[in-house]
């Protein structure tokens, strides 16, 4: 109903190697503020490369270039961009000597990888790529692998296994290293498959036939199409459970209809299906449990049991393991959520999220020394450890103190001026203000890599006074040791959201925390599915706001500050109502719509931190944290009350009328200091 917007805020992860501060002038004019007219001419050029309006284009990149633009090298990139098929070596390396060091050159040369490897231009590609500096293209990636074993360099099967995997979408690059490994034989038809069953868990149904077409066998081409095509039909008429390639297709086809209908899979898969080998029936259970524990069906566990006694040997992914340490927690079973929690990943168990839970589980098993000593190191990993949810969430279990981070030192005259005379900082706030966001952002995080704490400050300060709060807050953010919570936490629009909160009769500090989430203050701000303005509010919401408390609606005004701030928290008082002041099922409520976190409450009472732990929607399980840890800090921030983040989160979660105890809560804070 109420959507997030998802891709103006996330980090594009450009940031692998350093940029100083100097580099990414694109020309002796690039750090001064451009004429109005001629910044017109990067807007032009955006326009015509969506058309794909070729002449258009090379007419402003010369006209850009010859007015030394201070955006030439985005006009320049547009014109390139559109007829990349056709562009020879000799014109990139122009482009490269025109823009030395910036954004546009390593946006560029990424595409241009990418066509080097559709050209099988090995030469070239192997070129380009040592000075590619983002990394961070999964497509390139394989294609800069193949080159190397194509010029003769050894690839482990090992690399070029965990490449292909970390494919999402069948791509060309990924699918000829691949072709190539398997050609050598690094790759036997169990790593095929093994692809196909990790694609088809993921729902990329187009990687899976890429890795089933390596088999060279046209029949199992054909014999997938069916299967994704209509899996339930595949099984009543082709299905075989021998020889193992018939097998694999009958478990990905399985796997199709526990997606849609866990347990009429589990049915087929006893009753029909159970000569299937081993590990396929335990990957099959894996599927199974994990779709049960999306759905919050009590039946999950005894499927995760299956495929451990099947096959013990399984490996799992973390995300399926994930869920079934989720079941584990809703089904008060701390012995099955450890092992779950420890058969994971080493980068995954170090998430605070997996930290905290393996704590709450040690602590349940009766091992309170061990679990206080990993809620303690959670809880002060680091100055900004009470800016995590779990780190909260740990402190607050202990009784320790959550107080805001000090100030750092005020910045300097010399790092504000670096700030401000940094060419890329600069042409990022230009894009921006021209209303040229999605590569304003990109030039700006390019601009950040490299960057320590104090110029990230100076940096994130340079949006703040500009009022591009979103670049101020995620900016400061990426800060290790010193925190500016002004940054982190601004805010904008103090008298007339706190005016309209009281009206609405909610916390000014929930808004907050909400529009924080919402839309990084950006008063612009559009989703891909309509959502608009500082509270993110759909349309077919803000007509049914409005009928309901008697405002007159316009679409036009939703993108005016006050009536969107007033139907917004207008909105949110009539969800929070309905889940009688719950903030964690109204959070959920604005994100994924009233009618889903109302069937997530059924079942047993749940401590509401586990409750939250198993929303099925990712993105709404971290909308939820996000929000409730932002209304707890800005509480601080704007010197309310304090109310900690459990109290927010509330005791427990469980059918609409229902009240109860809840066993695994976290003790009383006395309780904890006598362990």
């Amino acid at each position: 109903m109420i959507r997030r917007v998802r891709d103006l805020f996330n980090p594009l992860g450009w940031t692998a190697a350093l940029l100083a501060a100097g580099l990414g002038v694109l020309n002796p004019a690039a750090a001064q503020a451009p004429r109005a007219a001629d910044t017109d001419l990067a807007v032009q050029a955006r326009e015509a490369w969506v058309k794909r309006d070729r002449k258009r284009l090379a007419t402003l990149a010369e006209t850009a270039r010859g007015q030394n633009h201070a955006l030439a090298g985005w006009v320049d990139y547009f014109e390139l961009n559109a007829r990349l098929a056709e562009v020879r070596q000799p014109e990139m390396d122009g482009f490269y000597a025109r823009y030395p060091g910036s954004y546009v050159e390593d946006r560029l040369r990424n595409d241009w990888l990418l066509e080097l490897g559709r050209r099988r231009d090995w030469a070239n590609f192997r070129r380009d790529h040592t000075n590619y500096q983002m990394r961070d293209d999964r497509e390139v990636a394989c294609y800069a692998l193949l080159a190397d074993h194509l010029a003769g360099t050894k690839v482990s099967a090992d690399t070029a296994r965990a490449a292909w995997f970390a494919q999402k979408d069948g791509d060309d690059g990924c699918q000829q290293l691949a072709s190539a490994m398997v050609d050598t034989g690094a790759f036997k038809p169990d790593t095929l498959w093994a692809k196909a069953r990790l694609a088809t868990e993921q729902s990329r149904p187009r990687a899976a036939r890429q890795a089933v077409a390596l088999l060279g066998a046209r029949m199992l081409d054909q014999k997938l199409a069916e299967v994704q095509d209509n899996a339930g039909r595949y099984l009543t008429r082709k299905a075989r459970t021998s020889p193992r390639a018939d097998a694999e297709l009958t478990a990905l086809a399985l796997a199709r209809v526990a997606a849609n209908d866990p347990d009429q899979a589990g049915d087929l898969l006893r009753d029909k299906w159970s000569r299937l080998p081993g590990d396929l029936q335990a990957w099959l259970w894996v599927q199974i449990g994990r779709q049960q524990a999306l759905r919050l069906q009590d039946g999950a566990l005894a499927s995760f049991d299956r495929a451990d006694k099947l096959a013990p040997e399984l490996a799992w992914t973390d995300e399926s393991l994930a869920w079934a340490a989720r079941a584990a927690l809703r089904a008060k079973s701390p012995a099955i959520a450890l092992r779950a929690i420890e058969r994971m990943s080493a980068s995954e168990q170090r998430d605070p999220a997996w930290v905290y839970w393996k704590a709450r589980a040690t602590r349940q098993q009766g091992d309170q020394p061990a679990a206080r000593a990993q809620l303690t190191a959670l809880a002060t990993a680091s100055p900004a450890a009470a800016l995590n949810f779990f780190g909260r969430l740990a402190a607050e279990d202990l009784a320790l103190p959550t107080p805001l981070p000090p100030a750092p030192a005020p910045l300097t005259p010399d790092e504000r001026r670096a700030a401000r005379s940094h060419a890329g900082i600069t042409r990022a706030l230009q894009l921006i203000d021209l209303g040229l966001r999605s590569e304003g952002v990109r030039e700006w995080n390019f601009s950040l890599r490299g960057m320590n704490d104090r110029a990230l400050l100076a940096a994130a300060q340079e949006a703040c006074d500009r009022e591009v709060w979103d670049r101020c807050i995620n900016t400061s953010e990426r800060t290790k040791a010193e925190i500016d919570i002004a940054q982190r936490y601004p805010l904008p629009h103090r008298a007339e959201l706190v005016r309209e909160a009281q009206a609405a009769g909610v916390d000014a500090a929930y808004v907050y925390g909400l529009i924080r989430q919402e839309s990084r203050f950006v008063l612009d701000a559009r989703s891909h599915v309509g959502a608009a303005g500082l509270m993110q509010v759909m349309p077919a919401t803000a007509k049914w706001t409005a009928r309901k408390v008697g405002l007159d609606y316009n679409a036009a005004r939703m993108h005016d500050r006050d009536f969107n701030l007033r139907i917004g928290t207008q909105y949110l008082k009539l969800v929070l109502d309905r889940f009688d002041g719950a903030q964690a099922l109204a959070a959920a409520a604005y994100n994924a719509g009233p009618g889903r976190p109302a069937r997530w409450r059924d079942g047993p009472v749940l401590d509401a931190a586990i409750w939250a732990e198993n929303i099925p929607f990712n993105e709404t399980r971290d909308y939820v944290r996000k929000v409730l840890l932002g209304g707890a800090i800005y509480a601080q921030v704007l010197g309310l009350p304090a109310t900690s983040l459990r109290e927010r989160l509330g005791v427990s979660v469980g059918p609409a009328g229902v009240r109860g105890d809840v066993s695994d809560v976290p003790p009383a804070a006395a309780g904890d200091a006598k362990s």
